[in-house]
């Protein structure tokens, strides 16, 4: 029988709330479910969200009564805000997180690296925003509870997973007993050690570096900025790298590598603790300031993935799919764009509105993106903690040129997570213009988001469906176009037509967006009207065309849904 912690995780920062367990005897018998998910961190309830804007219903089962313990996943990009805004929790981590775009790298006391991360007037999103995981599982959690189509039970574990022809039996525990829980799928989003993974079988590919990293939330007032501060080889920690970020709530993270030898279990006593961190207090010249531990924990830097997300009726998602190191923020990150696409996979495949073949297309796509971010990740760790001596050699001769050579400062940019592109996606367009644009998103890209007005741009309008973004000047929308947009909503896909250019209101479209100073056309690289770009549901673009018509539209859309 599982039994939770019904005590609340302590913290100095964060008030804990102990939810009640879901009980089978309180609720009427189950039938079968379109979708279970088993775990509630980011991953599991960005899904559960995401099914929901298609209409999908699902379960999540919460092994846990609370937000998981301490900061852990802090920093989040610009892209993973554009689709946390799709599910309803932006503003609010917009308005209670630290946003920054400066990271600054020391060797012997002196700055030898500043990344300045992009930043314009039509983002509405800064680069990166720090905020403890424990507000985000909540607000997460908030717009769940909100959700008619979300069924979410804590003190739910998944236990048994048992694959029947065209449904999975899943076997559930809680504080008063099991229960089976019958699903046409299950989403395995129960993290890192998922249990699902081991009960299948299936071992992940890739590489485990040695050493470990200490994570230690500490609350103390620094007269710091809020940037990233990396400091390699320092004198208290020779060989090694320490990491320090500013989270809300006076709280910093302070992430060192432990020496070698070192275990965990030592590195995680009080005084290791305190020595290390006043060790580094001391080394930026800030020693001597009070500070108050709040939560401590033990890494390791592993690049691994699953090799296929998809087995039978069971898919995988987040860290129980893959496992990436935090440089470059890659973790929670990458999770957010799992889940953005599985939500429209898994629903188009239990509506029948695509092939058969639709959720091998997602584990395609998601397994090229881990493998894409795991090489980028692996250069970022082999340069924060050498894995053999050839490597910790090129690091210490890139670390004593950068004292005086300038050229060899940009080996320190830690490569940021950034949005995986589905260039050779088995859904993109075969007989589009994508080749003969000079600007623009191209074949799998993400959208650029536009500033409209103050306040208002161009993704505020767009996700849900497919999006036709028309440029147009006219006050019509092409007849014909208009019948392919129809004879796909009569089965039942979405497809919103949005036109832009014109200053009135164009007959036929969904919505109209002026672009009186031309500035949509230029970040789209539309050179004039009827040129035309058409996204995903996650708003990956699959198409763009310099001249559409109705049978480039019906060809894209029988490409994206019937060929993959």
């Amino acid at each position: 029988m599982h039994q939770p912690s019904t005590t609340p995780r302590p913290s100095i920062y964060y008030p804990y709330r102990v939810y009640d367990a879901w009980l089978p005897s309180q609720h009427p018998r189950d039938g079968r479910k379109p979708v279970v998910i088993a775990g509630a961190g980011p991953a599991g309830m960005v899904t559960a969200l995401e099914l929901a804007r298609h209409g999908v219903p699902s379960v999540v089962c919460n092994a846990e009564l609370q937000f998981s313990q301490g900061s852990r996943a802090i920093v989040f990009t610009r892209r993973s805000m554009e689709i946390l805004q799709q599910v309803g929790v932006a503003d609010r981590m917009t308005a209670n997180g630290l946003p920054w775009r400066f990271g600054n790298s020391f060797y012997r006391g002196q700055r030898v690296f500043r990344m300045e991360a992009p930043h314009d007037p039509d983002d509405r999103f800064f680069p990166m925003l720090n905020i403890q995981q424990q507000y985000l599982e909540e607000y997460l959690y908030d717009a769940c509870a909100a959700s008619p189509l979300i069924d979410f039970r804590w003190g739910n574990k998944v236990g048994h997973v048992a694959q029947h022809e065209g449904f999975v039996a899943v076997a559930v525990d809680t504080p008063e007993g099991a229960y089976t829980l019958d699903a046409d799928w299950l989403v395995a989003a129960d993290g890192g050690r998922s249990g699902i993974r081991t009960q299948l079988g299936l071992q992940m590919e890739g590489a485990s570096y040695e050493g470990f990293f200490v994570i230690a939330d500490i609350r103390i007032d620094l007269p710091l900025t809020t940037e990233r501060l990396a400091y390699f080889d320092p004198p208290w920690n020779p060989g090694n790298t320490i990491l320090m970020h500013r989270e809300p709530h006076g709280i910093w993270r302070v992430d060192y590598q432990l020496p070698e030898g070192e275990t965990p279990e030592e590195a995680l006593r009080p005084e290791s603790l305190k020595a290390r961190i006043d060790a580094q207090l001391e080394m930026i010249g800030l020693g001597g300031t009070p500070w108050e531990m709040d939560w401590s924990s033990v890494y390791s830097a592993r690049t691994l993935t699953l090799p296929d997300f998809v087995h039978g009726r069971v898919v995988f998602t987040g860290d129980a799919a893959h496992l990436l190191p935090i440089f470059g923020v890659r973790g929670a990150n990458t999770a957010f764009q799992d889940a953005q696409s599985l939500g429209w996979h898994l629903a188009y495949t239990l509506k029948g509105l695509a092939g058969p073949r639709l959720m091998a297309n997602h584990s395609a796509e998601r397994v090229g993106a881990a493998r894409e971010i795991i090489d980028e990740a692996g250069k970022s760790t082999r340069f924060m903690t050498p894995p053999t001596r050839g490597f910790r050699l090129l690091r210490d001769a890139v670390l004593s040129l950068s004292l005086t050579q300038a050229f060899v400062r940009p080996l320190y940019h830690w490569r940021t997570s950034r949005p995986h592109e589905y260039t050779h996606s088995a859904l993109n367009s075969r007989g589009d213009d994508n080749a003969l644009f000079t600007a623009g998103p191209a074949h799998g890209a993400p959208p650029r988001n536009v500033r409209l007005a103050p306040n208002d741009y161009l993704l505020d309008h767009l996700g849900g469906g497919f999006d036709l973004l028309y440029f147009t000047e006219g006050t019509t929308l092409p007849e014909p176009l208009l019948a392919v947009a129809q004879a796909w909503h009569a089965k039942g896909v979405g497809l919103r037509i949005t036109a832009i250019g014109a200053t009135a209101p164009v007959q036929g479209a969904d919505q109209t967006l002026s672009d009186a100073d031309g500035h949509v056309r230029e970040r789209y690289g539309v050179p004039a009207s009827g040129a035309a770009y058409l996204l995903r549901p996650d708003q990956h673009v699959c198409a763009r065309w310099l001249t559409l018509d109705a049978n480039r539209l019906q060809a894209a859309l029988h490409q994206a849904l019937t060929k993959a």
